[in-house]
């Protein structure tokens, strides 16, 4: 792979702080990174070789922009599938492989996926019609999900009883059984061309209940061995089953009985694995350049206890972003700070990420609450 030599021109399709973080490490590698994003004030626009604007939706532009490099891989999934087949066919290289990105961008197909296959998920049933989601089998309360384009809590409706149908969704979607769940649980796992598979250490999350994004996790997870090896089995199962090249996030349940059920899956690398560039060997972003090199994948030892906090825009506030409390944090040991080059903060954009690593897991719990707060952005 001419990646280590400078002549690799990677394409990364959208330009936001997972692809920011892509480039960081793609520099040690000496390699060429352009990237397409509709908003001309992405995190990415000075760090990387060419920065172009326009839609990642637009077959055209998608297609152009993928003509130019010799391989291409994303930061969110919502891209024009269609040009990335037929920019395959035309000899790019696209990594994770077109098949998945049209398959993960459906929810429904997801599913399917994961029923198909045995991997175990909640119970679920594919609506199509406003009269199909009232005539359901699945019992109240269900969780409906938006079969396209939900992402970050967005396209997420939880209807408790029939009252709640009449605001729920008409689009295509689907509904599954509520799941009373003891933890919510993640594994990053990669695998490259050679068939290759490693994972990361099992890592345990908390949401914010407003916001319904992850708000904070931590590795090495203090769960029983057998929960950490049965989704790190799972992982493995889906990337191997999938073929995938690049890092996939398996988001899990554990339920309150001690099964592991799938909710869904990312692409791509993955909120749930930032915590990996201070608290493990190699980091999410190197093991995904790895993978679609097709180079050796890296050791994902856990190197300490690591929290990942997100810093998110605080309620009430829109405008020009303001680090409320970043030099208080800064004086803490083993505090790392991540901010996304985002100029404008609104009520929980992800403006960056703290990670604090501490050999003392009590420790490290007790300055990551102190992170959360202390560090505050306003406008």
């Amino acid at each position: 792979m001419k990646a280590f030599y400078g002549d690799l021109r990677l394409g990364i399709l959208g330009g936001g702080q997972l692809g920011r973080m892509l480039i960081q490490q793609s520099i040690n590698y000496n390699v060429t990174v352009k990237v397409l994003d509709p908003d001309r004030e992405a995190p990415c626009r000075r760090l990387c070789s060419e920065f172009v604007v326009g839609s990642l939706s637009d077959y055209e532009t998608v297609y152009n922009f993928g003509k130019k490099v010799d391989l291409l891989t994303i930061e969110i999934e919502k891209v024009n599938v269609d040009a990335l087949e037929q920019l395959e066919r035309e000899g790019v290289m696209v990594y994770p492989q077109s098949r998945i990105i049209r398959l993960i961008q459906d929810k429904g197909l997801q599913k399917q996926f994961f029923k198909e296959n045995d991997i175990p998920t909640a119970e679920f049933q594919i609506i199509a019609t406003p009269d199909q989601l009232k005539n359901n089998s699945i019992p109240f309360p269900y969780i409906q999900k938006l079969r396209r384009d939900g992402y970050d809590g967005k396209g997420v409706y939880k209807v408790i009883d029939e009252s709640y149908l009449a605001k729920a969704f008409t689009e295509p979607s689907l509904i599954e059984r509520w799941i009373d769940f003891e933890k919510e649980i993640a594994v990053i796992v990669a695998r490259n061309e050679n068939g290759e598979v490693k994972t990361f250490p099992m890592v345990e999350m908390e949401f914010n209940p407003e916001a319904n994004l992850v708000e904070f996790l931590i590795q090495p997870s203090t769960l029983p061995f057998e929960i950490h090896q049965e989704a790190e089995n799972i992982a493995k199962k889906i990337a191997d089953t999938l073929k995938i090249v690049g890092i996939l996030a398996v988001e899990m349940f554990l339920t309150k009985d001690g099964k592991v059920l799938v909710n869904e899956l990312a692409p791509r690398p993955h909120n749930s694995g930032h915590q990996s560039i201070e608290g493990n060997v190699v980091s999410q972003f190197e093991q995904h350049l790895r993978a679609i090199f097709n180079q050796p994948l890296g050791d994902t030892t856990c190197l300490s206890n690591a929290i990942m906090v997100n810093v998110l825009g605080e309620a009430g506030h829109e405008g020009p972003a303001v680090y409320e409390g970043i030099e208080k944090i800064l004086k803490c040991e083993g505090v790392y700070v991540h901010l996304y080059g985002k100029a404008l903060t609104k009520p929980f954009r992800k403006m960056g990420h703290v990670t604090i690593v501490d050999a003392d897991r009590e420790k490290a719990i007790e300055k990551a609450r102190y992170v959360q707060q202390t560090l505050k952005v306003i406008s």
